[in-house]
């Protein structure tokens, strides 16, 4: 199978390498020129779980007409940062063919934007979790994996095109890749998930510590509930993520604080052993000076909030927080925590 990859980092990248190991037909595409340059050089290096490097064509976007020679892609991923998502696509458009398809593998709820771009039927999504991955300079990425998969058409439809991509990726890539009828579900359960790790960006510790404090368990339940409510209100039923269990961290009564426990400890358990130990989010902080996501994937839940008269307190200082870091009005420290747990206590204190 051939693969037209947009973003050559983290996901992208060992995506590809992965995949071109096995045989299948990648090319790269990555705006990070020095980053083009080193795979072009040497390959891309993959550490981690596994160390090889792969041999695999990597252009820039504006080379990309020349290295399809008129070819038109058939699956396209998409693996940049959600905020890039339709400048990143626009080039690829002239280049997707009538019967091709355009699969998110991003964080967020992109496949939205990717529909209004492409079609709906044209766009696949799919939910990755605790892949522990990061690019660390051109040319090398770290893969931690294993990590998990759930890949599904927007319709809930098992299609001959998902099984397909399902097949390879387990192959060649993640074992724990597997078929969903609720791609939305998975994605809604990640942006609660995700909200957690924009918490733990907050401090700059290990996410594993963050979510094994027990101070922090009412604050972080009720940040995914809001999140969850949100979903809910979408008319999207929330699915179980590895160890992150909607239905026990929903607003409910009486509230499954047993459940919520749990699930908090057993995620900080998978971070622990993950060779990731800060979020990427923390890393696009402390160590790229850049701006993050949040915009594009908690934002997106805070104007869903917004048009169903939700409030979510929670969510609306977690992103003015991330803003005043992204913006260095705020430095990481523990008083940021404290913040959220001081609303957290006012707002939800009965809970």
């Amino acid at each position: 199978m051939d693969f037209l990859i947009i973003g050559a980092g983290a996901i992208g990248g060992s995506l590809g390498a992965y995949l071109a190991r096995a045989g299948h037909g990648v090319t790269l595409v990555d705006a990070d020129e020095a980053h083009v340059r080193a795979i072009e050089a040497h390959g891309l290096r993959i550490e981690g779980r596994e160390d090889f490097s792969a041999q695999v064509m990597a252009v820039t976007p504006a080379a990309l007409p020349a290295a399809l020679g008129g070819r038109q892609a058939r699956t396209v991923v998409l693996a940049v940062k959600a905020q890039h998502t339709q400048a990143a696509l626009q080039p690829v458009l002239a280049h997707l063919a009538q019967d091709g398809c355009v699969l998110s593998m991003q964080n967020g709820l992109n496949p939205i934007a990717i529909a209004d771009m492409v079609g709906a039927g044209r766009t696949l999504g799919a939910c990755i979790n605790s892949m522990g991955t990061d690019c660390l300079e051109p040319g090398r990425i770290l893969f931690g994996g294993p990590g998990t998969i759930g890949l599904g058409e927007l319709d809930g439809r098992i299609t001959p095109r998902v099984d397909a991509l399902v097949a390879v990726l387990r192959a060649s890539y993640v074992a724990n890749t597997d078929v969903t009828a609720n791609i939305w579900g998975h994605l809604w359960s990640k942006e609660a998930y995700g909200a957690w790790l924009f918490a733990t960006a907050l401090t700059g510790e290990p996410m594993a510590d963050v979510m094994d404090d027990p101070a922090n368990d009412p604050m972080l339940a009720n940040m995914a509930a809001e999140v969850i409510r949100v979903a809910e209100a979408e008319n999207v039923r929330c699915e179980v993520m590895d160890d992150f269990v909607p239905d026990a961290m929903r607003f409910k009564e009486p509230r499954d604080w047993a459940g919520i426990r749990a699930s908090l400890a057993a995620m900080a358990a998978m971070n622990r052993r993950s060779l990731k130990q800060r979020s990427g989010i923390w890393r696009d902080l402390a160590v790229r000076k850049r701006r993050t996501e949040i915009d594009a994937q908690l934002g997106i839940v805070l104007e869903r909030a917004a048009s169903h008269g939700i409030a979510v307190p929670l969510l609306d200082n977690l992103v003015s927080q991330i803003h005043a870091l992204e913006d260095g009005r705020r430095a990481m420290a523990q008083e940021n925590l404290e913040e959220l747990r001081r609303i957290d206590a006012a707002t939800y204190a009965a809970g």
